[in-house]
C-alpha cells in the first residue's frame, strides 16, 4: 500500500521536511491522504481531506505514523533491489525507497567507488551499464565489457569475467539480466555477436548453456546474415525461463540483418521462437514491403529494450528503422514492422497488436527506449496502460490491453521527398496529448544569439538548407533533423512515479543536419581509387570524408592511423570491429585491402569504370545497394561549437500522462564558460536516464559537466549534486542493504569529447 499527500498541484510521498509542514504559508492548508492500489498489490481503501490548521510537527508525526503503519509491512519485502534493466519487468525506473528525501538528500556522500578495469587514458571508452542489485551484490560491466559481482554495500570485488580474451572488445552494454529458480541464478549478457550465460555465485560460464556457456546470434536469421554486423547492447527480458532478445544491426548503405526478435530457453540455451520484424511471404504486414523484402532486407529492430507485461505473458518491443536509414527507394510502402511498438505473446511469438510510430522511416526515427508499462487513473477510472517516449520528443500511449490510444493520434501530412526512387509516406501520427517535451522546429528566431556573429553566421545556414519541422525528407542540400538523431528521447529510457502518475524524461534539443550524396559522386577527382569509393560508402558516415572524425569526436579522426597501425592490424579490425565500431565481416579481402591501402596513403588509383568492371559478377548485389550515402552524422554546431539553436539544450521534464501536461521543465547540464559569461545554465547534452523514488526524489547524471544531480520531483528544484570522476552517462541504480539506502552511477565518460572513466560510484547518507 502506498500514502500519497495531495496540497493543490504538489503531491509528496514519505518525508516531507517538517519546514515546509510547519511553515506558515503551508500550516492552514488542506491536504488529502490517498490510499490507492498500486503495482505492490495494496488496495484502495479511501480517500479523504483534511484541514490541519497549525500543525505542529509532533501532531503529524502521530497523524502520519498512524496510516503510514498500514503500508509498511507490505512495502518492507519489495525495496531493496533493482532487478532488472530499468528496476523490473515493467521498465518504470522507480525506487519505493524513502530513507533519502528532500530533506536530508543534501547530506549525501560517497559509500564506495568500484574501478572496473585499468583506465587507458589512450583509448575513448565507456560505460552506459544501469547495474544490477540483488540480495546485496552488485552486477554491472566494465568499458571492456568485463561483467563482475561486488559487495553492493562496500564495493569489494566478488569476481570477475572477461568475455574478450582472444579478440577486440565490440559494443558497448546497457545492463544485464538476472533468473533465479529452485536457489540457482545466472547472469545472462551480450558481448560482441554472442550472448552468455554466468553462474552468480563464481562468474563462471554455464557450460550447458548453448554450446560451452554461449550463443551465436548470427545464428537462426536469413542465408548470409551470418557475416552482417549483429550485437545487442540492451538486455533482453526474462518471462518465466524465456530470455526475450532483440538486437542491434547495421542500418548502413552496406549489408544489413534484419532484426528479428527471438527467445532463447534460459536453461539451455535452445531458440524457443523467432518473430519476423520484416515479413515473410504469408505473415502479418508482407504487403507493407517489395515481395523479396524478406530475402535481403535489414533493420526493423529491436535494440532500446523490452518490457514485459507478466499478467498477461506480454513482451512489448520497440522497434528500430530499416535499412538504410536514410533512403528507401528499394523499401517502398509502410515497412512494418519497422518503427512499431510491437506486442508478442511470450510464450508463443505470435503478435498480439502493434502500432507503427513512423511510416517508411527515412529519418532514423527509432523507438530509442524501453516503454514504460504503467497503471493511470483518469476519470477515477484505472486505465493498464503502455507509455513509448520517441526520437521526436512525444510520449505515445496505449491502453495496454487492446493497442487504442488513450488520447487522439492525428495522421498529418508532410512533404515528399526530392531523392530519385524515393516515395516518403505522405503522412506520419503525432500525438495531440500530452504536448512535445521537446521543440519540434528550428526557425530562424530560434537561432543562437551567444554572440552577433554566431547568429549571422548560423543564420546563413539555415537558410541554405532544408527545414520545416519534423518528418522534412532527407535531401542533398542538406535537412535540419530536430530534434536530432539523439532526440528528444533517447535510450536511458523515461522514469515513472507511481504516485503522482507523472513521468520524468531527459531530453536533447540538438539540431543536426543530414546531407545526402549520390554514392560515389562526393569524390571530387577524376580518378579514383577503390579504397576511396568504398571508404566514402561505407566508412565517411562516421569518421568523414576528411577522415577527422565529428566536432565532439563522436566518432574519432583516423586521418593519422598508419601511424598507430599497419596495413594487418586495419584489416583485422575492419573483420572484427572494436569498441562501438561495427565489424565489416561481408567485405572481401581485396575489399578491405583497398580501404587499408587508402587510409595509409597507398592506394591504387583506378578509373570509376574501371573499378565497376571488376565487379560485374555482383550486378544483382549493387542493384540492390542504395544510390546514396551521407556526409555523415553532422550536429548543427556554431563557430564556437556550441548548438546553433537558443538554449535550451538539454532538459529535465515532468509529464502528468493522467492529464496529459506538463508540469514542470528544467535545463539539464550547464556549460561553466557560458555562465561565467553571464549566460543563464543552458542545458547540455545528455545520455543516460532517472530514477525516480519515493522520497520524492529524481536522480540522474547524463549531462556533459560530469554531474551527478537529485532534482525535486514536484518541483524540478535540483537539492543536491556532486562531481563525478567521469560523465554518468548511463541510469542509476537505487537499492537497500540492512535498512541503508544508496544510488549507483557507472562513470564511464567518453561521450561528447569528454574524458573517459572506468568507476561505479554508490552515495548514501553518513551512518
Amino acid at each position: 500500500m502506498k500514502i500519497t499527500w495531495i496540497e493543490s498541484n504538489l503531491e509528496a510521498n514519505g518525508d516531507i521536511p517538517w519546514s515546509y509542514w510547519s511553515s506558515p504559508e503551508h500550516s492552514q492548508r488542506s491536504w488529502t491522504f490517498l490510499f490507492e492500489r498500486n503495482r505492490y498489490g495494496s488496495d484502495v481503501i479511501h480517500k479523504t481531506t483534511h484541514r490541519c490548521p497549525n500543525l505542529s510537527k509532533a501532531l503529524a508525526l502521530i497523524y502520519l505514523e498512524a496510516l503510514f503503519c498500514l503500508s509498511v509491512i507490505q512495502l518492507q519485502a519489495h525495496t531493496n533491489d533493482w532487478k532488472a534493466f530499468g528496476a523490473d519487468n515493467a521498465s518504470t525506473q522507480y525506487s519505493p525507497l524513502k530513507q533519502i528525501h528532500q530533506g536530508n538528500v543534501r547530506h549525501l556522500k560517497v559509500a564506495w567507488e568500484y574501478k572496473s578495469e585499468p583506465l587507458n587514458k589512450k583509448l575513448r571508452s565507456q560505460i552506459q551499464c544501469n547495474p544490477l542489485v540483488i540480495d546485496g551484490v552488485l552486477y554491472g560491466s566494465s568499458p571492456n565489457l568485463i561483467i563482475f559481482a561486488v559487495d553492493a554495500a562496500t564495493g569489494e570485488e566478488k569476481w570477475q569475467f572477461n568475455p574478450f580474451t582472444k579478440s577486440n572488445p565490440v559494443g558497448v552494454n546497457r545492463g544485464l539480466i538476472f533468473w533465479e529458480e529452485a536457489g540457482k541464478s545466472r547472469i545472462l549478457f551480450t558481448a560482441s555477436h554472442w550472448l552468455h550465460a554466468l553462474d552468480t555465485r563464481t562468474g563462471h560460464l554455464i557450460r550447458d548453456f548453448g554450446y560451452d556457456g554461449r550463443i551465436d546470434l548470427r545464428k537462426h536469421l536469413r542465408p548470409g546474415a551470418e557475416k552482417s554486423f549483429i550485437l545487442s547492447n540492451t538486455p533482453g527480458s526474462i518471462y518465466g525461463d524465456l530470455l526475450i532478445l532483440g538486437t542491434r544491426v547495421s542500418e548502413g548503405p552496406g549489408p544489413s540483418a534484419p532484426g528479428y526478435i527471438r527467445a532463447y530457453n534460459v536453461r539451455t540455451g535452445n531458440l524457443e521462437w523467432v518473430f519476423h520484424t520484416i515479413p515473410h511471404p504469408s505473415e502479418f504486414g508482407y504487403e507493407t514491403w517489395p515481395s523479396d523484402a524478406w530475402s535481403k532486407m535489414g533493420g526493423a529492430n529491436a535494440w532500446s529494450g523490452l518490457a514485459v507485461d507478466e499478467k498477461r505473458g506480454w513482451v512489448f518491443c520497440p522497434t528500430g528503422s530499416p535499412a538504410f536509414d536514410f533512403w528507401g527507394g528499394n523499401r517502398k510502402g509502410k515497412n512494418l514492422f519497422g518503427n512499431c511498438l510491437l506486442v508478442i505473446d511470450a510464450k508463443t511469438g505470435e503478435r498480439v497488436w502493434h502500432y507503427q510510430l513512423v511510416h517508411h522511416d527515412l529519418w532514423d526515427r527509432d523507438l530509442p527506449a524501453s516503454p514504460n508499462l504503467i497503471e493511470l487513473t483518469i476519470n477515477q477510472e484505472t486505465i493498464e496502460a503502455v507509455a513509448q517516449i520517441t526520437k521526436s520528443g512525444h510520449v505515445f500511449l496505449f491502453h495496454r490491453e487492446t493497442g487504442k490510444p488513450i488520447f487522439p493520434i492525428e495522421e498529418r501530412p508532410f512533404p515528399p521527398s526530392d531523392l530519385k526512387e524515393e516515395e516518403a509516406w505522405p503522412t506520419q501520427p503525432i500525438p495531440t496529448i500530452p504536448p512535445p517535451f521537446a521543440r519540434q522546429q528550428l526557425k530562424p528566431s530560434d537561432i543562437t544569439q551567444i554572440s552577433p556573429e554566431s547568429n549571422r553566421l548560423m543564420s546563413a545556414k539555415l537558410k541554405s538548407v532544408r527545414s520545416g519541422g519534423q518528418f522534412v525528407p532527407p535531401s542533398a542540400a542538406g535537412t535540419v533533423i530536430f530534434p536530432g538523431f539523439d532526440g528528444g528521447g533517447e535510450w536511458g529510457g523515461a522514469a515513472w512515479d507511481p504516485a503522482t502518475e507523472w513521468l520524468y524524461v531527459n531530453a536533447n534539443e540538438m539540431p543536426w543536419i543530414l546531407t545526402m550524396v549520390e554514392s560515389g559522386k562526393d569524390i571530387s577527382t577524376a580518378d579514383i581509387s577503390s579504397g576511396k569509393l568504398l571508404y566514402g560508402r561505407l566508412c565517411a558516415t562516421c569518421h568523414g570524408m576528411d577522415q577527422e572524425g565529428d566536432p565532439q569526436k563522436t566518432f574519432p579522426a583516423i586521418a593519422n592511423i598508419g601511424e598507430k597501425m599497419n596495413k594487418a592490424q586495419i584489416m583485422a579490425q575492419m573483420s572484427q570491429g572494436k569498441g562501438v565500431m561495427p565489424a565489416f565481416a561481408f567485405l572481401k579481402e581485396a575489399e578491405k585491402s583497398a580501404i587499408a591501402n587508402f587510409l595509409m596513403g597507398d592506394e591504387v588509383t583506378e578509373k570509376p569504370d574501371s573499378f565497376t568492371q571488376t565487379r560485374e559478377a555482383k550486378t544483382k548485389e549493387d542493384e540492390d545497394k542504395s544510390p546514396y550515402t551521407h556526409t555523415g552524422y553532422n550536429r548543427f554546431l556554431d563557430n564556437e561549437g556550441y548548438p546553433a539553436i537558443k538554449p535550451p539544450w538539454g532538459t529535465l521534464n515532468a509529464i502528468d500522462l493522467k492529464e496529459g501536461r506538463i508540469i514542470w521543465q528544467v535545463t539539464l547540464g550547464e556549460f561553466k564558460d557560458l555562465t561565467a559569461r553571464g549566460i543563464s545554465p543552458t542545458g547540455t547534452e545528455n545520455y543516460g536516464g532517472p530514477a525516480v523514488t519515493a522520497g520524492g526524489l529524481i536522480f540522474i547524471g547524463a549531462s556533459k559537466d560530469e554531474k551527478f544531480r537529485a532534482f525535486d520531483k514536484f518541483t524540478g528544484e535540483v537539492l543536491w549534486e556532486a562531481n563525478l570522476p567521469a560523465g554518468g552517462y548511463a541510469t542509476p541504480a537505487i537499492y537497500a542493504i540492512d535498512g541503508k539506502q544508496y544510488i549507483v552511477i557507472a562513470c564511464g565518460g567518453g561521450k561528447m569529447n569528454t574524458k573517459s572513466g572506468v568507476s561505479y560510484i554508490a552515495f548514501s547518507l553518513p551512518n
